[in-house]
């Protein structure tokens, strides 16, 4: 027969216990290795690739423009490394769409372009990227971490929500320049409508010596991000938000702005086909009359 204490015991209700696992730990600590590797990754894939000018399409992608044998091997390797560390996560990429991964894929939703510049590779002009950025939640404000690797020159850009901006692990800062004629800017005029995008530059192209485009936006945001250029436009409302993702955060950690054209806080849905326009400049100063010659 068993003590009457003893039978209290054994009736106690239990507590519902939640574990957490060395894997949860680990995703929390690691975030930065993980991206490390799917750049190391994404530059042993591509880089064979890189001056071959294929000329075969294979296919639409889900953000609208053809899809290259480069462009798929630069996703497989990201998708690869992330499932090698047993993460969960729903994909956002320009390539292959919307796409779950794991048995809680909503923890965390990671945005890909995984070769912005995809012209320039094939054509051997050393200016592309992997831009990956990993949120909570499906649009731009949310996103936690973002990188952002220049594939020909092994140069990886970094930031963490609240922590700083980095080109290959030193602090990065933006241009403190306000003199418009003493800037460079990139503008992206690459659209059908070139005329009427040009039309509204015209303003700031009287007051500026030098406009650039390079044709890899991520990248083109960085060189704002770290001072290599002093502000980047883009008005045309076609730029996918997948190829700015991971930039956006990392501009925004540096200390640079980044608004819409009215200049208002800038966020978005994070989806292949979502587009946004927006002004990037170093400083707010600089920000001010950029916005001001656009009106």
């Amino acid at each position: 027969m068993n003590h009457p204490r003893q039978r209290i015991l054994k009736e106690k209700p239990k507590l519902p216990v939640r574990y957490i696992s060395a894997l949860e730990i680990k995703m929390k600590i690691e975030w930065k290795k993980v991206l490390e590797e799917c750049a190391e990754e994404v530059q042993e894939k591509v880089m064979p690739l890189f001056r071959k000018r294929e000329g075969e399409s294979l296919g639409i992608g889900a953000g609208g423009d053809e899809i290259k044998r480069i462009d798929l091997a630069a996703e497989k390797a990201i998708t690869e490394v992330l499932n090698k560390h047993g993460i969960s996560y729903i994909l956002i990429s320009e390539e292959s769409g919307i796409k779950k991964f794991g048995n809680n894929p909503e923890q965390f939703y990671i945005t890909v372009d995984p070769l912005d510049g995809s012209t320039n590779a094939n054509r051997g002009i050393p200016f592309m990227a992997t831009s990956i950025a990993v949120s909570r939640k499906p649009e731009l404000t949310s996103i936690q971490l973002g990188m952002v690797n220049d594939l020909y020159h092994k140069t990886i850009y970094f930031a963490e929500k609240g922590k700083g901006a980095f080109r290959n692990n030193t602090a990065i800062v933006p241009s403190s320049l306000t003199v418009l004629r003493d800037t460079v800017i990139g503008v992206d005029l690459h659209t059908y409508q070139a005329a009427e995008t040009a039309l509204k530059l015209t303003s700031l192209a009287k007051e500026v010596k030098h406009l650039r485009h390079l044709g890899a936006n991520a990248l083109e945001l960085c060189y704002v991000a770290d001072g290599t250029a002093d502000a980047f436009v883009d008005i045309r409302g076609k730029l996918r938000v997948t190829d700015m993702a991971a930039a956006y955060l990392i501009l925004k950690e540096a200390g640079a702005i980044i608004t819409t054209l009215e200049g208002k806080t800038l966020n978005s849905r994070l989806s292949p086909q979502q587009r946004v326009s927006f002004v990037a400049s170093g400083n707010l100063t600089l920000h001010k009359k950029i916005v001001n010659l656009l009106k």
